[in-house]
């Protein structure tokens, strides 16, 4: 049997404000074309298939048709809910989706329930293990004394391994869960997940299943040969510069055969630019990062008005913008430490400073002192108004 692993769609999030649903249609199309290509039998989504527990209308339809064209492509599907997704929402109407190839674990009580299906060397029991939030997890598995992320997902092992137990010798068997285990590497566009200061699992709690598709890291990795994230298929922050990949694992009657790693395409590069804004926009040198998601880092001494209009009339695609001046800015002071023995008129000019890179001119300093005075006098008014 053969699955292609992916997680973390997240289908409908915006990067630094640009709207990713055209990206993410074209790499989800991109898995069925995998499906049909490479022969896969089974697509597991282990957890944030969307972005938000309420998902707008589009983002729903860019994911219904990811999911129709992986099921047209041939495979069948397996899906369970991550710490972004709304576990109810996600799996409504599940039972009527198994009939059509889409198996929907989101549910506690469903996790000693595998999807079984069969190949030439006998069953693969697919067991989906939804996030479980703690402390709600822990009543709902009547066990109150777990703690943490590591004593939930102990428990559901443990069910997990028992029903396995019970069936027919040389079952494989899969697990999908979204956690995060130790080892793993997070980045930027991850939500933490901790409870306590504590998000970890040992990735021994997994111990005994031939392979674990894991979900919630954006970047892919191998924990152990049958404990992998595949990480997102898009990237979600400029941390992730790593090429995007799916999983493709071959069971064979033994169990784990042989895991691949298969490279997804990138609709739209990421680059940083770092320099003075003139420099930056006239530079022949950048053309080449006309089209891509550029995060870009002014080293003007002077605070640049209107950076980020000039700069995407460059570069359209430009949606992240620091001001880091050359030398540095004004140094850090503690609140108490910055306005400790200062006049209204310094405190302020200070503030102008740090903001803009330069002292204000004597013109302005006669407005400053003009504004002070005029506050001055109303909060005396005020004052005696009170009184």
């Amino acid at each position: 049997m053969r699955l292609l692993h992916t997680s973390d769609w997240h289908v409908g999030r915006t990067f630094h404000g640009a709207d990713l649903l055209a990206d993410q249609d074209a790499v989800l199309s991109h898995l069925a074309e995998l499906v049909e290509r490479l022969s896969v039998d089974v697509v597991l989504v282990a957890g944030d298939v969307y972005d938000r527990a309420v998902p707008s209308a589009e983002a729903v339809r860019v994911a219904t048709a990811a999911l129709r064209r992986l099921r047209q492509a041939g495979a069948e599907l397996v899906i369970t809910p991550g710490n972004h997704d709304s576990a109810a929402r996600l799996g409504a109407f599940a039972d009527f989706a198994e009939a059509g190839g889409l198996h929907l674990r989101t549910t506690i009580d469903s996790i000693d329930r595998p999807v079984l299906l069969e190949d030439e060397h006998g069953p693969v029991a697919l067991y989906g293990i939804p996030y479980l939030e703690p402390d709600p997890a822990r009543l709902a598995l009547g066990v109150r004394d777990a703690r943490g992320h590591t004593g939930v997902l102990t428990e559901a092992m443990r069910r997990v391994r028992e029903d396995l137990s019970a069936r027919s010798p040389g079952t494989r068997s899969v697990v999908l869960a979204h956690a995060f285990v130790t080892g793993g590497v997070g980045s930027e566009s991850e939500r933490t997940i901790a409870v306590g200061g504590i998000e970890q699992v040992p990735g021994s709690v997994f111990d005994g299943v031939d392979y674990v598709a894991l979900g919630h890291l954006h970047g892919p990795q191998r924990l152990a040969d049958h404990l992998r994230y595949s990480g997102s298929p898009l990237a979600y922050s400029f941390s992730e510069a790593v090429r995007k990949s799916v999983w493709i694992v071959d069971l064979d009657e033994r169990g784990l055969a042989a895991v691949d790693r298969v490279e997804l395409p990138v609709p739209r590069q990421l680059a940083t630019l770092r320099g003075r804004l003139e420099e930056l926009l006239e530079d022949p040198a950048h053309d080449e990062l006309r089209e891509c998601y550029l995060s870009v880092a002014l080293t003007d001494q002077v605070r640049p008005v209107d950076a980020m209009r000039r700069l995407r009339a460059r570069f359209p695609y430009a949606v992240h913008l620091d001001w880091e001046p050359e030398g540095g800015a004004v140094g850090a002071l503690r609140y108490s430490q910055a306005v400790r023995g200062r006049t209204d008129l310094e405190i302020v000019e200070t503030f102008l400073a740090d903001c803009r890179g330069t002292e204000p001119g004597d013109r302005e300093r006669e407005w400053l002192v003009a504004a002070l005075e005029a506050a001055g006098r109303a909060n005396a008014d005020h004052r005696e108004a009170v009184r």
